[in-house]
């Protein structure tokens, strides 16, 4: 059941809703740019499976970080709705 918003509860809801994408946004660019591009060289000194860790992060660290922070927001964003009392069935 979704229940109507008053429009300070819907500020209140869209301000939490951005905050948390920022943050995630945050953790991606990190990894992607931070450990593909900037720190790649630090990280080329450790290697797993034989592939250098920046080498991964660049390929496929952050696609799969990417994939995690969308179940992240998921089931942050479900919380926020209970909280809120919009969710759906």
């Amino acid at each position: 059941m979704v229940k109507k918003m008053t429009e300070e509860q819907a500020k209140q809801y869209w301000k939490r809703n951005l905050s948390l994408m920022v943050k995630l946004l945050m953790v991606w660019f990190v990894v992607s740019y931070g450990c593909g591009i900037m720190f790649v060289d630090v990280l080329n000194q450790i290697q797993i499976g034989g592939y250098k860790l920046g080498f991964w992060f660049a390929q496929q660290g952050s696609i799969y970080v990417f994939v995690v922070l969308i179940f992240i927001y998921r089931s942050r964003m479900e919380a926020l709705d209970r909280e809120f009392g919009v969710e759906e069935d």
